[in-house]
């Protein structure tokens, strides 16, 4: 079934700022999604974050999160296939930021990938820490397989490996709920030679399932020097997203 990625762009009104007013680059679809949340001491990721981002906070906990999932549909504007195009593995360790108060977004500590091309292509347009890793998901039923060993070159090693799925029904996050702040985010921010860039996303909000997780291997955080638990204080699965993405600005 076709995606109709324009009534995707025209459901905006769950946005908390309008959509960029030129066209959208790319589509992507997120599927098989898993999100891991840890809450963490702000004093010590605040460091880690660049000069020109603020660091948010809920309740007074600055929150790291792990998602592995499978990227599908990765399309430039205009065309329904690229050398992109190929679904693969990804998963990225996260955390939540600001610039000066304005477009809550994400800030990427890595995102590792099943693609060679896709690492180079995201390195380059997006300035963002993509690294080479031997990635496989193997399905049965709701109960995803997952599996990533990090093998680029001149960075530490991280891998991961964990068996995931849903425990109920999807919903939407509430506003003012935890969940919401994690989940309902329309920008990342990344960094090259000391300035700072937003690229802004659109996709309908969240349908979040509650999940259960047997982590096996978990040395993403490991480069970060944070004495995290074993267990995630909190867990989503989603079934898939698709979503539209932008060129970056630069954050004046």
């Amino acid at each position: 079934m076709a995606i109709d990625w324009s009534a995707i762009e025209e459901d905006h009104d769950h946005r908390p700022w309008n959509l960029p007013d030129r066209p959208w680059m790319m589509t992507m679809s997120w599927v098989y999604l898993f999100a891991a949340h840890w809450p963490v001491d702000p004093e010590l990721l605040a460091p880690k974050i660049p000069d020109g981002l603020t660091l948010d906070t809920f309740d007074g906990d600055a929150w790291l999160s792990l998602i592995p999932f499978k990227m599908d549909n990765v399309h430039p504007r205009g065309l329904t296939w690229s050398p992109y195009s190929f679904p693969f593995p990804e998963l990225n360790v996260r955390t939540y930021v600001s610039a000066d108060g304005d477009k809550p977004g994400v800030w990427f500590f890595s995102l590792d990938a099943g693609s060679r091309l896709a690492v180079t292509g995201a390195r380059t347009l997006f300035h963002l820490p993509y690294f080479n890793a031997d990635m496989s998901i193997e399905l049965d039923g709701d109960t995803v397989a997952y599996r990533s060993r990090r093998t680029h070159r001149g960075v530490p090693g991280a891998d991961f490996a964990a068996t995931y799925g849903p425990t109920g029904p999807a919903c939407e996050a509430e506003e003012g709920t935890l969940e919401y702040w994690l989940m309902e985010r329309y920008c990342l921010y990344s960094a090259k030679n000391g300035r700072v860039f937003c690229g802004q996303v659109q996709h309908p909000k969240w349908q979040l399932r509650p999940a259960q997780a047997d982590i096996e291997t978990n040395t993403m955080f490991q480069w970060l020097d944070l004495d995290l638990p074993d267990e995630p204080a909190l867990m989503h699965y989603v079934d898939g997203i698709h979503t539209l993405g932008w060129t970056l600005d630069e954050v004046e």
